[in-house]
């Protein structure tokens, strides 16, 4: 009698994570570790501190004057307003350093530093599903959905566009993009109960958020960050970007709206078909839904407001997690009084709630000690310098489509839009003025490059969003390969453009 063969299982995002993280501890053996000077303001003794690579540092006069003798083009004033807050590398000043090997300790110390660091935002993740398993408790979810189904009973595929245009916008005006993982707990039973697969829901929000983020406009974490550290106006090119938006969005709807009507129409096509049992027994509730009762429209109307406070709060008040884990804790103690939910009750499933959460939290953490290796290794500016080098002097076309290649790989190394803004643009900007292309292009080829990136890489948030519903990375990267080709094909060619005309 023979043996069945096991059928291969795609490791967890652990696994994937860890895989990651041993390779970039291997890299720390491999590549020359490296730094460039930094400078930072101080805005209360108005004075510029520069860092040397050695960790020595000196003072230097707060003026226009120091960042012209630094050879550093951003405006006084950007530092002053700030506008650029973080240290700031100095063209020229790249030295290599004493090899700092990243080793076995180093490795296993790597996560518990990458969760310490991460607390806030898993604090966040954790607090929101306290809040989440009241609100279910309470039985107002299920109704509110049932309700939403009957709404949309025929027209479901406007859940998609709605969703996918709204936090696209979000992604291009203030970079949403941790804060979505609040919606998928909210947003995966509508889709399920529209008949949707997950896949539709979490590319609904995951790629809005990345196509916005990908095409900033305004957006003050990269298009006007990046734009104050090379020194020009963050208009500068905004209407390709906004063209870039527009385009990119549609290609991203109609991408997921084809899947979502083959899926749809037979759901053996979902890539999440064999999943599918699992994962409706995790977010549907079988259970007759109750009416939706005016407290029930109450307690929903105070989430769903939670939402849009949070949504001000960090567009126009520059909170961050503090401040919006803040928020969801408030609400989630007025959901459970107004929904007349007793002490025990409400505790039991908030903590049970929270406790849903534990692995999204943990992913969060993991991806974190990944860029702690990176940074402790010291190669991330050695990576920099080393392509710097590689595209001085080329043909203005094979310059701008190189810099996105290289903002693709830098993307995957330093997944901080902020982070590498300030540490790339001051070294890559100038170089367009060497092969004569306007720098707002190099700008666009950071957003771009980035934006890819993110589509698919560990050290960003698709793993703790996959987590959220037990879907291996490799569905993931089936689903979403073919549409990353084509905004990549597009991407390029509005460069392309952009330094034509």
């Amino acid at each position: 009698m023979s043996q069945e063969k096991k059928k291969f299982s795609f490791p967890t995002a652990y696994t994937v994570l860890f895989i990651v993280l041993i390779f970039a501890a291997i890299l720390t053996w491999v590549i020359p570790a490296g730094s460039y000077s930094k400078l930072s303001y101080d805005t209360e003794t108005k004075v510029f501190t520069v860092t040397a690579p050695d960790g020595s540092t000196q003072e230097m006069e707060g003026s226009q004057k120091t960042l012209d003798e630094l050879h550093i083009k951003s405006k006084f004033e950007k530092f002053e307003d700030g506008s650029i807050y973080k240290p700031i590398a100095i063209p020229g000043t790249y030295e290599e350093l004493a090899p700092q090997k990243q080793g076995l300790k180093e490795v296993i110390m790597a996560p518990v530093s990458g969760i310490q660091d991460s607390i806030d935002v898993i604090l966040f993740v954790f607090i929101i599903g306290g809040v989440i398993g009241v609100l279910n408790f309470t039985g107002a979810f299920n109704a509110g959905i049932a309700a939403l189904s009957r709404a949309t009973k025929g027209r479901e595929y406007l859940l998609i566009v709605f969703i996918t245009f709204l936090i696209a916008l979000g992604g291009t005006t203030f970079g949403l993009a941790e804060e979505t993982i609040a919606f998928y707990p909210i947003l995966i039973p509508i889709f399920l109960a529209a008949g949707y697969d997950v896949f539709v829901c979490i590319a609904a929000i995951y790629m809005g958020s990345s196509i916005g983020t990908m095409f900033s406009t305004v957006n003050p974490f990269s298009a006007v960050i990046a734009s104050n550290a090379a020194g020009i106006n963050f208009t500068n090119g905004m209407a390709f970007r906004l063209i870039g938006l527009i385009i990119a969005t549609i290609i991203t709807l109609v991408y997921i709206l084809r899947y979502a009507k083959k899926m749809k129409a037979d759901p053996t096509k979902s890539l999440v078909y064999e999943e599918r049992e699992a994962i409706e027994a995790k977010f549907k509730n079988e259970v007759e839904a109750p009416a939706l009762t005016f407290r029930f429209k109450l307690v929903l109307l105070i989430f769903f407001a939670t939402f849009v406070v949070m949504i001000y709060g960090v567009s126009q008040l520059d909170w961050w997690f503090g401040e919006m884990t803040a928020l969801f804790l408030v609400s989630g103690l007025i959901i459970g009084v107004l929904a007349g939910v007793k002490e025990k009750e409400f505790v039991t499933n908030f903590v049970a709630g929270a406790a849903d959460l534990m692995g999204v939290a943990l992913i969060i953490g993991i991806a974190r000690s990944i860029n702690i290796i990176l940074e402790n290794g010291l190669i991330s500016d050695s990576i920099l310098h080393g392509f710097s080098g590689l595209v001085e002097g080329m043909n203005p076309n094979v310059f701008i489509i190189v810099m996105l290649l290289i903002y693709i790989v830098l993307g995957f190394f330093i997944n901080s839009s902020s982070g590498l803004a300030v540490l790339s643009i001051p070294i890559m900007a100038p170089l367009a003025d060497t092969v004569g292309i306007p720098r707002d292009a190099v700008i666009s080829a950071y957003i771009f490059g980035q934006g890819l990136i993110s589509f698919i890489t560990p050290t960003g948030l698709i793993l703790a969003s996959l987590e959220m519903v037990d879907v291996t990375y490799d569905k993931w990267l089936k689903f979403i390969m073919p549409l990353m080709g084509i905004i990549c094909a597009f991407a390029a060619i509005m460069l392309l453009i952009q330094v034509n005309f």
